[in-house]
């Protein structure tokens, strides 16, 4: 396109206007030939390119073109690595030039609500700040290279269960803090070329259509100024979406609603203007995605290793005692048990799957570690169904009774994480718990490895073996990856992205995991993942930001300032054991004051870093005031209080290494008052006291009962409206006067005096 945007929508007729703002058919955009304005190709990328054969087809069940598989969401989540996530979309937006595609379906950022999600495999984690970091680091890096990326699914779109007719009813502030600050997050700093809505309602609208969603918030408050794309029929009323804001309907030709368009145009229902808005935002997009010079072509085998390198990134070591792994050198004889071990499950199923280039097999990695001095034996352990098979148990004990140590390779069956259905349940198949059990009971060198998207329930099997690794769903790379963790070639530095609980019921929204009727109501509110857990004091499996090294790390002399609004945090890590590693410092903060009510502690920052053994280094951390502020839903604004904030340091949220507490000054946040203000509200603040003192003295000189701002009165009267005492004492006084009239006029003189000092 040469022609400037503006130019090109006054040669557009109304026809082409509207016929833009859908797709040419599955994958892509329509383009105007006589106008020189191309088509632009998107594909699903959540965690690899799904380039299907053919642009009419969706491919969800068929093979695809080939392209590098790398971690899928909740593992790369738990890499805490924001230069990895940089890397990974360099290396996508690089190989989807080289595959014709100019907009990839990517990240998905949504919470992780409930571990029974059917597609949490595809996010990164349950906490916003943690996924909005590394979003917008892979978008960053994705759209350096002039490939677009697609921020979805928006917003609250957290189950598979009927999610197409499901509305999530979601309070204000919860709504703001937990399920659309990540998305905030990723916006202001890595402006993605798209976002997608997605299918379920918010509140009662659906959100391809929700003007508070798409309007208020992503366009007036956020000033986004992208295009927002319909999830794959997400559309319900073209024309309220577009008055909304949503830009591009896909799939497309959707005709009909072309037609739709260009009726309500014609008759006044929808102003051309506000198309014109939605065209020039997609020939923007237009422009963005074919504008660029084509990428330098990398190899397959480049791809592949940097597939491997986000693997051991991602891979957790949960569970460690007495130093049985590394793998010693003096082993002779190793079991690998389970058939995850040679058809290892590398990602979920859906619109996430990915053919991928090639596949690391575990067992050939373990193998080739190994070397030939050490004899290994393989047992399939288990079927691919979840029948019973105890004579695969059996012979799986026998193996591991005679070697020096065993390898259990076990997970979530392939069926179970899958778009378009939630998990029924996070416990392992009940033939894999026997088979763990079984061999622990012969084997006391006994290593677990499992896979799944979600977080796993353990507590069958988990007190009975001295080491569990937790690869997730790690992609193409991940068998090679495993092997090295197993002998040490790489020290694990992989960080739980999502609380493990003990079971499947201690999780906050169990008794609200579906909805009914509809509704599906999250009232556990602000209380997800380790928010929850904190909260009611309750010790999960393994907790959020859990991930254990073959080194260790001290934290040492921590210091906290404040400058401005601004707060800086610095401290001292070291390395103190005898290896390289990676650790992940997270930093927790807590408000001690606020009036309102707020987690034990959230998560604001993360950096990780790698350190030669005796090695140290000084990190700083840069807070900003919003780093310390809730969403006030009285004031519809982030308000942070002025008070004492402890500010911790650790290497999970449930291992904290270093604290200090400091006063933050903030400024005094000035009240609004409005007919049913509080006593306590007036009370509290110094302008208002002193205009209820003067409207109470001139009360108390036509009454019996005399009212004073006493501490015994407004211990007993601070939390009711003060038009009720008014009501209450000072009937003799009011006259004809109506107690709205007086509180109208107190209000005016709060606001005067504010003025005027």
């Amino acid at each position: 396109m040469k022609a400037s945007i503006n130019e090109l929508i006054k040669e557009m007729t109304l026809a082409e206007k509207a016929s833009l703002c859908a797709g040419l058919n599955m994958w892509m955009t329509k383009g105007i030939e006589r106008l020189n304005i191309p088509a632009v190709h998107m594909y699903d990328g959540t965690n690899g390119i799904r380039k299907t054969n053919s642009d009419d087809e969706m491919g969800i069940t068929t093979e695809n073109v080939p392209a590098t598989c790398y971690p899928t969401g909740s593992a790369i989540g738990s890499s805490w690595n924001t230069e990895l996530l940089h890397e990974v979309g360099e290396a996508l937006g690089n190989e989807s030039k080289e595959m014709g595609v100019e907009l990839l379906l990517g990240p998905g950022i949504n919470m992780k609500r409930t571990p029974l999600g059917g597609r949490n495999f595809e996010y990164y984690s349950e906490d916003p700040c943690l996924t909005g970091e590394l979003g917008a680091a892979f978008i960053n890096g994705l759209q350096s290279k002039g490939v677009g990326a697609s921020l979805k699914h928006f917003a609250c779109n957290n189950q598979e269960y009927e999610k197409m007719v499901t509305s999530s009813e979601v309070d204000e502030r919860t709504l703001r803090e937990i399920y659309l600050s990540a998305f905030e997050r990723i916006i202001k700093k890595s402006d993605p070329w798209t976002v997608m809505c997605s299918y379920n309602l918010l509140n009662g609208s659906y959100t391809s259509e929700n003007e508070h969603l798409l309007n208020d918030i992503l366009r007036e408050e956020w000033g986004y100024e992208g295009v927002v794309i319909s999830d794959w029929t997400a559309v319900n009323d073209r024309i309220r979406g577009l008055k909304a804001g949503l830009d591009l309907e896909m799939p497309g030709p959707a005709g009909y609603n072309t037609k739709a368009i260009i009726k309500a145009v014609e008759s006044g229902a929808l102003a051309e203007e506000q198309l014109d808005q939605s065209v020039a935002r997609i020939l923007n997009l237009v422009e963005r995605v074919t504008g660029m010079e084509e990428a330098v072509p990398a190899s397959a085998m480049e791809y592949h290793n940097l597939a491997r390198k986000a693997a051991a990134e991602s891979i957790v070591l949960l569970k460690n005692e007495n130093g049985i792994l590394p793998i010693q050198e003096s082993t002779h004889s190793i079991a690998v048990i389970g058939r995850f071990a040679k058809k290892p499950r590398i990602q979920g199923a859906g619109s996430a799957k990915v053919t991928p280039t090639r596949v690391d097999i575990p067992f050939e990695e373990i193998k080739a570690l190994a070397g030939a001095s050490v004899e290994l034996s393989y047992a399939e352990g288990y079927p691919e169904d979840d029948s019973m098979q105890e004579e695969m148990i059996k012979e799986s004990v026998s193996l591991a009774a005679k070697s020096d140590v065993a390898v259990i390779f076990v997970g979530q069956p392939e069926y179970a994480e899958s778009e378009m259905h939630d998990l029924k349940g996070i416990d392992l198949p009940e033939q894999q718990i026997l088979l763990i059990q079984a061999i622990a009971a012969v084997q006391p060198k006994c290593i677990v490895v499992t896979s799944s998207g979600t977080a796993l329930a353990m507590r069958p099997w988990v007190q009975h073996v001295p080491a569990v690794i937790h690869s997730w769903l790690s992609g193409q790379g991940m068998g090679k990856a495993i092997a090295e963790i197993l002998f040490g070639e790489v020290s694990p530095s992989g960080k739980l992205s999502e609380t493990f609980p003990v079971k499947l019921s201690d999780n906050p929204s169990h008794m609200r995991i579906r909805g009914e009727n509809g509704k599906l109501y999250y009232r556990e509110g602000l209380f997800i993942g380790y928010r929850y857990y904190d909260r009611k004091e309750l010790a999960p499996q393994f907790p959020f930001g859990h991930g254990l090294s073959y080194t260790s790390f001290a934290y040492k002399d921590m210091k906290v300032a404040q400058t401005g609004t601004g707060i800086t945090v610095s401290f001292w890590l070291e390395n103190t054991g005898n290896r390289t590693g990676k650790e992940v410092v997270q930093l927790y903060v807590h408000d001690e004051e606020c009036t309102w009510t707020r987690p034990e502690k959230e998560l604001k920052a993360f950096s990780k870093i790698e350190l030669a053994p005796g090695e140290r280094q000084q990190i700083v951390f840069e807070l900003e005031e919003r780093d310390f502020a809730y969403y006030n839903t009285k004031y519809n604004r982030w308000v942070a209080e002025s008070g004492y904030f402890q500010i911790a340091l650790g290497s999970s949220s449930r291992d904290i290494r270093i604290t200090e507490r400091l006063y933050c000054n903030f400024g005094k946040e000035e009240g609004t008052f409005h007919k049913f203000s509080l006593i306590g509200d007036w009370v509290n603040d110094p302008v208002a006291k002193s205009v209820l003192e003067e409207c109470l003295d001139e009360m108390n000189q036509h009454v019996v009962e005399k009212i004073y701002l006493n501490e015994e009165f407004i211990g007993f009267w601070e939390d009711g409206p003060l038009i009720k005492i008014l009501q209450m004492y000072g009937q003799t006084w009011l006259g004809d006067r109506s107690p709205d009239e007086i509180i109208e006029e107190l209000i005016r003189r709060v606001y005067e005096r504010r003025v005027n000092m």
